[in-house]
């Protein structure tokens, strides 16, 4: 009995960490794919991951300064060819959101946005029924 025991304590402790490897998330892979997809002419000038911890987080932001007749470009990748359910949203330094990848119930890649005014911009990342709640995006820029 006690062999029993042991035996189903070491297949659920290999179950439960076969479970774990695959929600873990790598973001890093995402990026590094990301990067190429870049619009033509624009530059790379970030990456950001996004983990949302297989649903733990809701939301996820980073800041940046953009600057005054700079035209920008988010693109979000995740795994397949679609962003799994990720909204990228571009708010100003007052908060006030001025670009988001979803529209019209469509999941964009990205969006572009031409800054016109020189200051701190807010980039958030949220998921709307996303699977894996893991890719990554990249910021580019051109003049």
């Amino acid at each position: 009995m006690k062999a029993i025991v042991v035996v189903l304590s070491i297949a659920f402790s290999i179950l439960l960490s076969v479970e774990e490897v695959k929600a873990q998330c790598d973001p890093s892979v995402y990026t590094e794919a990301c990067i190429p997809q870049l619009a033509e002419g624009f530059n790379f000038v970030k990456s950001y991951e996004i983990n949302g911890e297989g649903g733990a987080k809701d939301k996820i932001e980073y800041s940046y300064v953009f600057a005054k007749g700079t035209q920008y470009f988010l693109n979000i990748c995740a795994e397949g060819d679609q962003t799994d359910g990720i909204v990228v949203s571009l708010y100003d330094s007052n908060r006030k959101k001025v670009g988001t990848s979803y529209a019209n119930g469509n999941f964009n890649r990205g969006i572009i946005y031409p800054c016109n005014a020189t200051g701190i911009y807010y980039i958030t990342f949220t998921f709307e029924g996303s699977q894996s709640h893991c890719g990554g995006a990249v910021l580019g820029f051109k003049r």
